[in-house]
């Protein structure tokens, strides 16, 4: 919840008495200054809060946590110069900080320093390997520069090297959606919104998800067949095909529900199964708890039918607040094992 500034004047000020009728001053503390200006960057005061972040630097001048928010301040406030030679000095110093390169890349993007930018972004993918958000921003970089092969094996990088990150999995969905491929649209983008389930983004990649699935069944014969020596892809296609007659009567909630009810009690027909997913495995837990129709009106029902969807959560909101109690009591993960896209 976003505390008011009057309110962080009050809890300062009371502070500050409290500590004056105890008889004696206390320094303000450096997390509590970094608050502080944290507070001043999102109401878009930038001077001041570069002039809280330099006090707090002064305390404690090695502390990176600082000037990273104080690289950041300065491409808030649009101070690129600034912003680029902080950036510099960061990420070229012993020991430097992921964040670093993640600011100054942004900064990079943000005055067109493209060669500069692609550079910063190899040589923190050289240091830091396992960095899904380097991949993501370098595969973004070459996304916009209408790189796409480039931008996808960048973001299929990142979902191997780290596969909690859920930038990756963003950027693909979207980029399989608009090609000709089949089933990782479909996959990617429900790990997605289950890693990111109530962010800005998760109700583009809901509606992704539905107009993916609608992609699919009318448009069969135009999509790339999955390929024969992936067996993942294989059988996730062959079970979706098997019980297509399903959504004969239009790609619904309702009827993907039902399809996808009977494709999880298919795959796991033999226990277990040929290919362990956790996402399949998190959602027989949902059918098993009985939490499976709401988690599909959760995804699919407002991007469908937005009045529809509430009506259907009035009438069924025992079961439905249930549900998001459930969700929100647990965390999300994917192995590092399940990475079938080059199988």
């Amino acid at each position: 919840m976003k505390i008011s500034y009057r309110n962080i004047m009050l809890l300062l000020t009371g502070g500050i008495l409290f500590a004056t009728t105890n008889g004696y001053a206390q320094e303000e503390d450096v997390n509590a200054l970094r608050q502080h200006a944290r507070e001043y960057m999102q109401s878009g005061d930038y001077s001041n809060a570069t002039l809280v972040l330099t006090r707090a630097l002064e305390k404690e001048p090695g502390n990176i946590e600082l000037k990273n928010d104080l690289l950041f301040n300065y491409y808030l406030g649009r101070d690129f110069g600034k912003a680029v030679e902080l950036g510099k000095a960061l990420t070229e110093k012993p020991n430097p900080d992921v964040r670093s390169f993640q600011l100054l890349g942004m900064t990079y993007k943000a005055i067109e320093e493209l060669k500069e930018c692609e550079k910063l972004y190899k040589a923190g993918i050289k240091l830091f390997p396992n960095s899904g958000v380097l991949f993501n921003d370098y595969g973004e970089l070459q996304w916009n520069r209408k790189k796409l092969e480039e931008a996808i094996e960048l973001w299929e990088k990142g979902i191997s090297a780290d596969p909690n990150y859920s930038g990756n999995y963003y950027n693909a969905a979207r980029y399989y959606y608009v090609s000709t491929d089949k089933i990782w649209a479909l996959i990617y983008g429900e790990i997605f919104v289950n890693l990111e389930s109530y962010s800005r983004r998760t109700p583009e990649i809901k509606q992704l998800l539905l107009d993916a699935y609608k992609k699919y069944f009318t448009n069969m014969n135009g999509l790339k067949a999955p390929d024969k020596g992936n067996g993942f892809e294989v059988e996730f296609a062959n079970l979706l095909n098997k019980h297509a007659s399903t959504v004969s009567g239009g790609v619904t909630t309702a009827s993907l529900t039902m399809l996808r009810s009977k494709f999880v009690i298919d795959w796991y027909q033999k226990d277990p199964p040929r290919y362990p997913f956790r996402l399949f495995e998190y959602q027989r837990q949902l059918l098993r708890e009985g939490f499976f129709e709401a988690y599909n009106q959760w995804i699919f029902g407002a991007a469908q039918d937005l009045p529809a969807f509430q009506a259907w959560t009035q009438q069924n909101h025992k079961s439905y607040d249930s549900f998001i109690q459930f969700q929100k009591g647990r965390v999300y993960k994917m192995p590092g094992s399940q990475q079938y896209r080059f199988n």
